[in-house]
């Protein structure tokens, strides 16, 4: 019990975890083993964080009303301004290979993607405000209907709270010059894939040139990563991408919108994903910042971080419903590269009871502050040596919060509770 004796003296956490049988004059069951090195990592967890009533979250929801769906449908509070129905007319262009030219797509037009539609490298995509996107929700599997911007494209997409742009479902009857459409609700998921943005900043991964997950191994424009932090993929700002998260494979879904190693050159600002099957906004390493972002009723994670991202989410709110996992879900580095991200002023909201946790995981670093779980908590994973007869801890979350590398900050959550998985592996 080395590292977890360690951090209990270091914190005053004192000899009652002491676990070694000769000291105790009894040899321990494996299950009494156990309990005594998790309480040594919550103690040493207890001695750096706890719940902050001052903690204000989002600075102003107000960021989020009047364009976003789930402010329309009346479900972030207020008056529900769906419309009653939909009417008018919009040419359908069918959108059917990849995009090898700067191209403009305007909003007198219904782009349909009818496959998984990569904007090459060195290529832009312009997308002009107002304008809507709907992937071909008869496609499903591998040939799901996706937008890609691949490493060294670029996308402009910077739609207006007047006239945001929206991606969606050919199964969503929403037209041009409306906010929300009447055929799909939030527990329409899974409808079409989702906006993937790849870029060359540096990212954390087992590999050179990953490749992004719910894109296939031949499609070489799925992969991500590089060397240039400031790497620009061009701006996404009032865009709202609904329904998405096409399963790929048995138990592979695609993210609302999934950013894999972008860089800080790249503006995302306004974003909402509303009704994912699988995460609203999951990172890849890279340095982007994120803020103004609204994630609703998805089936996984609200926010999740992987690969050692590097960049700020600032202003956020999460609202979790009962097919949603955590609201946020935060790893850190798989391969050398170690740095830290900021999670900062925001809001995870439950819808009907829902529990608002957030899971730190494996070798999570970085700040939280100014973040509030409504009546949930944070959990933090501690792994731990099961070849060593004392369990040796081990770094993850736990023991990154210990040793001052994982930081919470005016955080309002019930709990800060220490688990492991260690003891089933």
């Amino acid at each position: 019990m080395k590292k977890v004796l360690s951090l209990a003296f270091l914190f005053g956490a004192a000899f009652a975890l002491v676990s070694c049988s000769e000291d105790e004059g009894t040899d321990l069951t494996p299950e009494e083993l156990q309990a005594q090195v998790i309480a040594a990592s919550q103690v040493a967890v207890d001695a750096k964080v706890s719940a902050d009533a001052s903690a204000t979250g989002a600075t102003s929801t107000s960021v989020f009303d009047g364009w976003t769906l789930a402010s329309v449908k009346g479900q972030m509070g207020g008056t529900d301004l769906t419309p009653d129905a939909i009417t008018g007319t919009a040419t359908e262009v069918e959108v059917t290979a990849n995009i090898d030219s700067d191209t403009e797509w305007t909003k007198d037009n219904v782009y349909i993607l009818k496959t998984r539609v990569t904007v090459l490298d060195g290529v832009t995509l312009t997308i002009q405000a107002g304008t809507v996107i709907k992937g071909d929700a008869s496609l499903t599997g591998a040939n799901a209907a996706v937008l890609m911007i691949a490493r060294g494209g670029k996308l402009m997409a910077e739609g207006t709270a007047q006239e945001p742009i929206i991606m969606t479902s050919t199964e969503d009857d929403i037209i041009p010059g409306y906010l929300a459409g009447t055929a799909l609700d939030q527990d329409d998921k899974g409808k079409w894939g989702g906006l993937v943005v790849l870029g060359k900043a540096p990212v954390s991964a087992k590999t050179e040139n990953p490749q992004i997950e719910g894109v296939d191994a031949s499609d070489a424009n799925g992969q991500y990563g590089g060397s240039d932090a400031a790497d620009n993929s061009g701006v996404i700002k009032y865009v709202s991408i609904r329904h998405g998260g096409a399963e790929i494979a048995d138990g592979s879904e695609i993210n609302g919108l999934t950013l894999g190693g972008v860089g800080t050159g790249t503006t995302i600002d306004y974003i909402e994903v509303y009704g994912n099957k699988d995460d609203g906004i999951e990172f890849f390493g890279g340095t982007v910042n994120v803020s103004n972002a609204l994630v609703y009723a998805v089936g996984d994670d609200g926010i999740d971080v992987d690969q050692s991202y590097a960049g700020t989410v600032d202003n956020f709110v999460v609202y979790v419903d009962e097919s949603s996992d955590e609201g946020l879900e935060i790893d850190g580095r798989e391969g050398s590269m170690d740095d830290v991200f900021t999670i900062q002023n925001g809001n995870i909201m439950s819808i009907d009871g829902k529990s608002t946790t957030g899971d730190f995981k494996s070798k999570a670093k970085g700040t939280v502050s100014n973040v509030v779980f409504e009546d949930g908590k944070v959990k933090l994973a501690a792994s731990y040596d099961v070849e060593t007869a004392d369990l040796e801890e081990k770094e993850d979350a736990a023991w990154n919060t210990a040793t001052g590398d994982l930081v919470f900050t005016k955080v309002n959550a019930s709990d800060f509770e220490v688990y492991t998985k260690s003891f089933d592996e």
